[in-house]
Protein backbone atom coordinates (compact mmCIF):
# COMPACT_ATOMS: atom_id res chain seq x y z
CA UNK A 1 0.00 0.00 0.00
CA UNK A 2 1.40 3.34 -0.89
CA UNK A 3 2.15 5.55 2.29
CA UNK A 4 -0.15 8.88 2.81
CA UNK A 5 2.02 11.81 4.20
CA UNK A 6 0.06 14.38 5.68
CA UNK A 7 1.33 17.79 6.10
CA UNK A 8 -0.52 20.37 8.63
CA UNK A 9 2.08 22.71 8.79
CA UNK A 10 2.89 24.05 5.18
CA UNK A 11 6.12 25.62 6.22
CA UNK A 12 9.78 25.19 5.99
CA UNK A 13 12.18 26.64 8.43
CA UNK A 14 15.00 28.72 7.87
CA UNK A 15 17.03 25.83 9.20
CA UNK A 16 16.11 23.61 6.86
CA UNK A 17 16.57 26.35 4.01
CA UNK A 18 20.51 26.96 5.06
CA UNK A 19 21.33 23.43 5.49
CA UNK A 20 19.69 22.91 2.04
CA UNK A 21 21.55 25.52 0.08
CA UNK A 22 24.59 24.26 2.10
CA UNK A 23 24.16 20.60 1.39
CA UNK A 24 23.65 21.85 -2.75
CA UNK A 25 26.53 24.22 -2.82
CA UNK A 26 29.05 20.69 -1.36
CA UNK A 27 27.89 18.88 -3.87
CA UNK A 28 28.19 20.77 -6.60
CA UNK A 29 31.65 21.27 -5.69
CA UNK A 30 32.65 18.12 -5.63
CA UNK A 31 30.92 17.78 -8.93
CA UNK A 32 28.16 16.31 -8.79
CA UNK A 33 25.16 17.48 -10.84
CA UNK A 34 22.24 19.64 -9.99
CA UNK A 35 19.78 16.79 -10.78
CA UNK A 36 21.69 14.59 -9.03
CA UNK A 37 21.79 16.65 -5.75
CA UNK A 38 18.09 17.26 -5.68
CA UNK A 39 17.25 13.81 -5.82
CA UNK A 40 19.73 12.77 -2.77
CA UNK A 41 19.57 15.85 -1.12
CA UNK A 42 15.45 14.47 -0.54
CA UNK A 43 16.93 11.16 1.74
CA UNK A 44 18.36 13.88 4.37
CA UNK A 45 14.92 16.03 4.50
CA UNK A 46 12.27 15.02 7.26
CA UNK A 47 9.86 17.70 6.46
CA UNK A 48 6.99 16.21 3.97
CA UNK A 49 5.99 19.28 2.68
CA UNK A 50 9.23 20.66 1.98
CA UNK A 51 10.55 17.36 0.27
CA UNK A 52 7.57 17.52 -2.10
CA UNK A 53 8.72 21.03 -2.92
CA UNK A 54 12.05 19.40 -3.95
CA UNK A 55 10.74 16.72 -5.76
CA UNK A 56 8.30 18.87 -8.13
CA UNK A 57 12.08 21.25 -8.47
CA UNK A 58 13.80 18.01 -9.63
CA UNK A 59 11.08 17.79 -12.16
CA UNK A 60 11.64 21.11 -13.27
CA UNK A 61 15.54 20.85 -13.92
CA UNK A 62 15.24 17.05 -15.43
CA UNK A 63 12.83 18.99 -18.10
CA UNK A 64 15.28 21.54 -18.67
CA UNK A 65 14.76 24.61 -16.81
CA UNK A 66 17.50 26.01 -14.87
CA UNK A 67 17.49 25.57 -10.74
CA UNK A 68 16.34 29.93 -10.75
CA UNK A 69 13.41 29.26 -13.28
CA UNK A 70 12.61 26.27 -11.44
CA UNK A 71 12.70 27.75 -7.83
CA UNK A 72 10.17 30.49 -9.40
CA UNK A 73 7.51 28.08 -9.74
CA UNK A 74 7.82 27.42 -6.21
CA UNK A 75 7.41 30.66 -4.72
CA UNK A 76 5.66 29.69 -1.56
CA UNK A 77 8.69 27.95 -0.77
CA UNK A 78 11.39 30.28 -2.01
CA UNK A 79 11.83 33.92 -2.04
CA UNK A 80 12.62 36.53 -4.28
CA UNK A 81 15.75 37.42 -2.71
CA UNK A 82 16.84 33.97 -2.73
CA UNK A 83 16.09 33.38 -6.67
CA UNK A 84 17.62 36.61 -7.29
CA UNK A 85 21.07 35.41 -5.69
CA UNK A 86 20.89 31.94 -7.64
CA UNK A 87 19.99 33.27 -10.73
CA UNK A 88 23.20 35.63 -10.25
CA UNK A 89 25.16 32.98 -9.74
CA UNK A 90 23.73 30.76 -12.24
CA UNK A 91 24.76 34.05 -14.81
CA UNK A 92 28.07 34.07 -13.76
CA UNK A 93 28.91 30.45 -13.13
CA UNK A 94 29.69 30.68 -9.81
CA UNK A 95 26.26 29.16 -8.52
CA UNK A 96 28.19 26.97 -5.81
CA UNK A 97 29.18 30.11 -4.51
CA UNK A 98 26.06 32.10 -4.41
CA UNK A 99 24.20 28.90 -2.92
CA UNK A 100 27.06 29.01 0.21
CA UNK A 101 26.70 33.12 0.60
CA UNK A 102 22.66 32.50 0.57
CA UNK A 103 23.43 29.51 2.75
CA UNK A 104 25.15 31.95 5.22
CA UNK A 105 22.94 34.90 5.46
CA UNK A 106 20.09 32.50 6.33
CA UNK A 107 22.02 31.39 8.81
CA UNK A 108 22.71 34.36 10.72
CA UNK A 109 19.25 35.55 10.26
CA UNK A 110 18.35 32.20 12.02
CA UNK A 111 21.14 32.72 14.72
CA UNK A 112 19.69 36.13 15.46
CA UNK A 113 16.37 35.50 15.82
CA UNK A 114 16.93 32.31 18.03
CA UNK A 115 18.72 34.85 20.23
CA UNK A 116 15.75 37.23 20.27
CA UNK A 117 13.28 34.30 21.08
CA UNK A 118 15.58 32.53 23.14
CA UNK A 119 15.90 36.08 25.53
CA UNK A 120 12.39 36.87 25.78
CA UNK A 121 10.88 33.45 26.79
CA UNK A 122 11.71 34.39 30.59
CA UNK A 123 10.14 37.40 30.48
CA UNK A 124 7.14 36.05 28.58
CA UNK A 125 6.83 32.99 31.26
CA UNK A 126 6.74 35.64 34.23
CA UNK A 127 4.00 37.42 32.68
CA UNK A 128 2.48 34.32 31.98
CA UNK A 129 2.45 32.90 35.85
CA UNK A 130 1.61 36.27 36.83
CA UNK A 131 -1.56 36.52 34.27
CA UNK A 132 -2.14 33.11 36.03
CA UNK A 133 -1.88 34.09 39.40
CA UNK A 134 -4.02 36.73 39.32
CA UNK A 135 -7.17 34.14 37.64
CA UNK A 136 -6.36 31.89 40.85
CA UNK A 137 -7.15 34.33 43.25
CA UNK A 138 -9.88 35.75 41.56
CA UNK A 139 -11.82 32.22 40.60
CA UNK A 140 -11.03 30.49 44.03
CA UNK A 141 -9.56 32.51 47.00
CA UNK A 142 -12.12 35.50 46.65
CA UNK A 143 -15.60 33.87 46.81
CA UNK A 144 -14.29 31.97 49.52
CA UNK A 145 -13.38 35.04 51.36
CA UNK A 146 -16.13 36.96 50.20
CA UNK A 147 -18.48 34.59 52.38
CA UNK A 148 -17.28 35.38 55.43
CA UNK A 149 -18.27 39.38 54.79
CA UNK A 150 -21.90 38.31 52.89
CA UNK A 151 -23.67 37.66 56.72
CA UNK A 152 -23.07 41.48 57.48
CA UNK A 153 -24.94 44.52 56.58
CA UNK A 154 -21.66 46.70 56.96
CA UNK A 155 -21.17 48.88 53.30
CA UNK A 156 -18.07 46.64 52.53
CA UNK A 157 -15.06 49.42 50.92
CA UNK A 158 -14.60 50.31 47.52
CA UNK A 159 -11.69 48.02 46.87
CA UNK A 160 -13.72 45.22 48.63
CA UNK A 161 -16.46 45.66 46.21
CA UNK A 162 -14.52 45.95 43.67
CA UNK A 163 -12.95 43.10 44.24
CA UNK A 164 -15.41 40.93 44.52
CA UNK A 165 -17.06 42.02 41.28
CA UNK A 166 -13.82 41.82 39.77
CA UNK A 167 -14.05 38.10 41.01
CA UNK A 168 -18.12 37.65 40.00
CA UNK A 169 -17.63 39.07 36.94
CA UNK A 170 -14.29 36.22 35.77
CA UNK A 171 -16.50 33.25 37.50
CA UNK A 172 -20.35 34.22 35.41
CA UNK A 173 -18.67 35.70 32.37
CA UNK A 174 -16.00 33.15 31.67
CA UNK A 175 -17.85 32.77 28.33
CA UNK A 176 -18.10 36.20 27.20
CA UNK A 177 -14.71 36.77 28.51
CA UNK A 178 -13.09 34.09 25.85
CA UNK A 179 -15.26 35.01 23.37
CA UNK A 180 -14.33 38.51 23.63
CA UNK A 181 -10.21 37.53 23.56
CA UNK A 182 -10.93 35.56 20.94
CA UNK A 183 -12.88 38.33 18.64
CA UNK A 184 -10.15 40.83 19.63
CA UNK A 185 -7.31 37.85 18.40
CA UNK A 186 -9.14 37.50 14.49
CA UNK A 187 -9.86 41.44 14.31
CA UNK A 188 -5.88 42.29 15.49
CA UNK A 189 -4.77 39.33 13.06
CA UNK A 190 -7.03 40.80 10.12
CA UNK A 191 -6.11 44.46 10.84
CA UNK A 192 -2.25 43.51 10.85
CA UNK A 193 -2.48 42.03 7.47
CA UNK A 194 -4.09 44.75 6.32
CA UNK A 195 -1.30 47.79 4.66
CA UNK A 196 -2.13 50.07 6.42
CA UNK A 197 -2.35 48.06 9.72
CA UNK A 198 0.91 46.58 9.06
CA UNK A 199 2.42 50.16 9.03
CA UNK A 200 1.09 50.86 11.72
CA UNK A 201 2.15 48.45 13.74
CA UNK A 202 5.63 48.51 12.41
CA UNK A 203 5.59 52.11 13.52
CA UNK A 204 4.37 51.46 17.00
CA UNK A 205 7.10 48.34 17.32
CA UNK A 206 9.42 50.86 16.35
CA UNK A 207 8.23 53.32 19.08
CA UNK A 208 7.53 50.69 21.97
CA UNK A 209 9.82 52.24 24.86
CA UNK A 210 12.17 49.31 26.15
CA UNK A 211 11.53 46.90 23.09
CA UNK A 212 12.63 49.52 20.02
CA UNK A 213 15.97 49.29 20.31
CA UNK A 214 15.91 45.09 20.04
CA UNK A 215 13.34 45.65 17.22
CA UNK A 216 15.33 48.13 15.36
CA UNK A 217 19.17 47.10 15.36
CA UNK A 218 17.57 43.31 14.71
CA UNK A 219 16.17 45.12 11.32
CA UNK A 220 19.44 47.31 10.71
CA UNK A 221 21.84 44.02 11.23
CA UNK A 222 19.43 42.08 8.72
CA UNK A 223 19.55 44.87 6.09
CA UNK A 224 23.22 44.88 6.43
CA UNK A 225 23.42 41.23 5.78
CA UNK A 226 20.74 40.96 3.08
CA UNK A 227 22.15 43.96 1.17
CA UNK A 228 25.58 42.92 1.24
CA UNK A 229 25.08 38.97 0.33
CA UNK A 230 22.76 40.37 -2.53
CA UNK A 231 25.36 42.54 -4.04
CA UNK A 232 28.49 40.40 -3.44
CA UNK A 233 26.28 37.61 -5.35
CA UNK A 234 26.66 39.78 -8.60
CA UNK A 235 22.79 41.34 -8.17
CA UNK A 236 22.44 45.12 -9.55
CA UNK A 237 22.29 47.47 -6.61
CA UNK A 238 18.94 48.90 -8.03
CA UNK A 239 17.42 45.14 -7.56
CA UNK A 240 19.26 44.21 -4.26
CA UNK A 241 17.82 47.05 -2.47
CA UNK A 242 14.77 46.04 -3.75
CA UNK A 243 14.87 42.91 -2.78
CA UNK A 244 16.16 43.54 0.69
CA UNK A 245 13.27 46.32 1.11
CA UNK A 246 10.60 43.73 0.76
CA UNK A 247 12.41 40.71 2.46
CA UNK A 248 12.75 42.96 6.25
CA UNK A 249 9.01 42.59 6.82
CA UNK A 250 8.51 46.25 7.82
CA UNK A 251 6.70 48.41 6.44
CA UNK A 252 8.83 51.52 7.95
CA UNK A 253 12.05 50.24 6.53
CA UNK A 254 10.21 49.07 3.03
CA UNK A 255 8.72 52.47 2.07
CA UNK A 256 12.24 54.65 2.91
CA UNK A 257 14.72 52.14 1.24
CA UNK A 258 11.95 51.82 -1.92
CA UNK A 259 12.03 55.45 -2.01
CA UNK A 260 16.42 55.14 -1.63
CA UNK A 261 16.12 52.48 -4.21
CA UNK A 262 14.33 55.36 -6.68
CA UNK A 263 16.93 58.03 -6.20
CA UNK A 264 19.58 55.27 -6.77
CA UNK A 265 18.39 54.57 -9.82
CA UNK A 266 18.66 58.55 -11.17
CA UNK A 267 22.26 57.76 -10.28
CA UNK A 268 22.72 58.92 -6.67
CA UNK A 269 24.65 57.10 -3.85
CA UNK A 270 23.24 54.90 -1.69
CA UNK A 271 24.79 56.87 1.15
CA UNK A 272 23.61 60.28 -0.21
CA UNK A 273 19.61 58.84 -0.82
CA UNK A 274 19.68 57.52 2.25
CA UNK A 275 20.35 60.89 3.95
CA UNK A 276 17.98 62.51 1.56
CA UNK A 277 15.16 60.41 2.36
CA UNK A 278 16.22 59.95 6.04
CA UNK A 279 17.26 64.06 6.76
CA UNK A 280 17.10 63.19 10.74
CA UNK A 281 18.74 59.35 10.96
CA UNK A 282 15.06 58.27 12.85
CA UNK A 283 15.74 55.16 10.43
CA UNK A 284 19.33 55.21 9.30
CA UNK A 285 21.75 55.79 11.93
CA UNK A 286 24.15 58.19 11.22
CA UNK A 287 27.03 55.47 12.30
CA UNK A 288 25.16 53.06 9.73
CA UNK A 289 25.84 55.68 7.08
CA UNK A 290 29.20 56.01 8.04
CA UNK A 291 30.51 52.63 7.73
CA UNK A 292 28.21 52.41 4.67
CA UNK A 293 30.09 55.48 2.81
CA UNK A 294 33.32 53.56 3.84
CA UNK A 295 32.10 50.50 1.25
CA UNK A 296 31.32 53.47 -1.18
CA UNK A 297 35.00 54.58 -1.08
CA UNK A 298 36.77 51.57 -0.68
CA UNK A 299 34.41 49.05 -2.61
CA UNK A 300 35.19 46.23 -0.13
CA UNK A 301 31.44 45.68 0.40
CA UNK A 302 31.95 42.04 2.12
CA UNK A 303 34.09 43.21 4.85
CA UNK A 304 32.23 46.22 5.32
CA UNK A 305 28.89 44.96 5.45
CA UNK A 306 30.36 42.00 8.04
CA UNK A 307 31.07 44.85 10.52
CA UNK A 308 27.75 46.28 10.36
CA UNK A 309 26.30 43.24 10.67
CA UNK A 310 28.59 42.11 13.72
CA UNK A 311 27.82 45.68 15.33
CA UNK A 312 24.52 45.76 15.13
CA UNK A 313 23.92 41.97 16.66
CA UNK A 314 26.29 43.18 19.41
CA UNK A 315 23.34 46.12 19.54
CA UNK A 316 20.97 43.63 19.61
CA UNK A 317 22.44 41.57 22.24
CA UNK A 318 22.92 44.98 24.41
CA UNK A 319 19.28 46.05 23.88
CA UNK A 320 17.72 42.56 24.70
CA UNK A 321 20.05 42.60 28.62
CA UNK A 322 18.53 46.50 29.04
CA UNK A 323 14.99 44.61 28.02
CA UNK A 324 15.38 41.78 30.20
CA UNK A 325 17.02 43.85 33.06
CA UNK A 326 13.82 45.75 33.46
CA UNK A 327 10.95 42.84 32.88
CA UNK A 328 11.37 41.85 36.19
CA UNK A 329 10.97 44.98 38.20
CA UNK A 330 7.72 45.66 36.11
CA UNK A 331 6.88 42.45 36.66
CA UNK A 332 7.22 43.05 40.29
CA UNK A 333 5.57 46.17 40.15
CA UNK A 334 2.55 44.88 38.50
CA UNK A 335 2.33 41.66 41.28
CA UNK A 336 2.77 44.24 44.25
CA UNK A 337 -0.35 46.56 42.85
CA UNK A 338 -2.67 43.64 42.95
CA UNK A 339 -1.18 42.14 46.42
CA UNK A 340 -1.71 45.92 47.59
CA UNK A 341 -5.38 45.88 46.43
CA UNK A 342 -6.16 42.58 47.63
CA UNK A 343 -4.82 43.65 51.19
CA UNK A 344 -6.65 46.78 50.90
CA UNK A 345 -9.44 45.41 49.96
CA UNK A 346 -9.66 41.87 52.60
CA UNK A 347 -8.37 44.02 55.60
CA UNK A 348 -10.44 47.23 55.13
CA UNK A 349 -13.34 44.77 55.03
CA UNK A 350 -12.81 43.01 58.19
CA UNK A 351 -12.05 46.33 59.68
CA UNK A 352 -15.26 47.48 59.05
CA UNK A 353 -16.91 44.24 60.11
CA UNK A 354 -14.84 44.22 63.44
CA UNK A 355 -15.90 47.86 63.93
CA UNK A 356 -19.60 47.23 63.56
CA UNK A 357 -19.21 44.51 66.02
CA UNK A 358 -17.92 46.49 68.68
Amino acid sequence: MQNIHFSFFKKVSLVEKFNFYEYLSVMLDGGVTISETLESVQTKIKNTYFKEKIRELETFVSSGDSFSKSMKKIPQVFSPAEISMIESGETTGKLSLALAHLSENLQKSYDLRSKIKGALTYPAIIFLFLILAVVIVLIYVIPAVSQLFETSDVALPLATRALVASSNFMIHQWAFILLFVATAGVLFYGYKNTPKGKANLDYFLLALPLAWKVYKNYILASLSTNLGSLISSWVSVVQSLSLTAKSLNNEVYESHLLAVMQKVSWGQKIVDSMQEVDPEHQIFPLDFLQMLSVWEKTASLDTVTKKITNQYTREVNYSLASLTKWIEPIAILIAGIFVLWFAFAIFGAILKVTQTVW
